[in-house]
């Protein structure tokens, strides 16, 4: 009687630490198993605004990550998308108003390619087709494609994430009608450029905050800008 051939043993597996990009402050955001590094790349990880700043009202704001490189145990990543958490978005929906929605395809100055989708929220009902909306839209379309042709991804997501890029729009759109709520719902990366994979420098690397001192000047700007009661 043949004995069975005994099955090869597997390396065992190592645990790998996960930490957002520099930009959202290399923070530890979760932990992974492989048995080699090569599993690890191309695996992502879902984390809320609060996990990076400790804000409680972030925490609705979700943001994906992609692990692109392994240094020993740690797990490198970039930013991969976001998107609005939908209990949230319900909360945004009131009766008599209207939703204008915006999805577009844009590439970063250092070569990301990604799918954003805006949304605005009125006060007052307007027609999906008229031209309150449709222009809008041209608003949208116009300020996120300026952004994406001049800034890099790190801090293109930034200006997403926190408001910035929302707040632009809002400007400009609140002249065609009266605005509740702008922002920027989900994006999702599409395709990574090859240098993010080693260890090259980005095409136009510029000098990006990280998440918490951005959020931070954000906020002392709006307490310096706001009315003495």
């Amino acid at each position: 009687m043949s004995r069975r051939p005994r099955a090869e043993r597997k390396p065992p597996k190592t645990i790998y630490t996960i930490y957002s990009p520099e930009y959202f402050g290399y923070k530890e955001i979760g932990t992974t198993w492989a048995q080699s590094p090569e599993q690890v790349i191309g695996r992502t990880i879902w984390v809320s605004l609060y996990t990076l700043t400790g804000d409680f009202s972030q925490q609705h704001l979700l943001i994906r990550f992609k692990i692109v490189r392994v240094k020993d145990t740690v797990a490198e990543t970039v930013f991969y998308g976001h998107e609005y958490g939908r209990e949230f978005v319900r909360s945004l929906v009131r009766r008599g108003t209207s939703r204008i929605d915006l999805i577009t395809n844009l590439v970063t100055k250092d070569g990301f390619r990604l799918r954003v989708q805006t949304t605005a929220f009125t006060y007052n009902r307007i027609g999906r087709h008229s031209w309150k909306a449709k222009t809008i839209r041209k608003i949208m379309k116009s300020i996120l494609e300026k952004a994406a042709s001049e800034l890099a991804l790190s801090q293109l997501s930034q200006e997403m994430v926190l408001g910035k890029t929302a707040s632009d729009i809002y400007q400009e759109a609140k002249k065609v009608t009266a605005l509740r709520h702008v922002g920027v719902t989900k994006s999702k990366v599409l395709q990574i450029p090859d240098w993010v994979y080693g260890e090259e420098k980005p095409p136009a690397e510029e000098k990006v905050e990280r998440v918490e001192e951005a959020a931070e000047v954000r906020e002392d700007k709006a307490e310096a800008e706001a009315p003495a009661s």
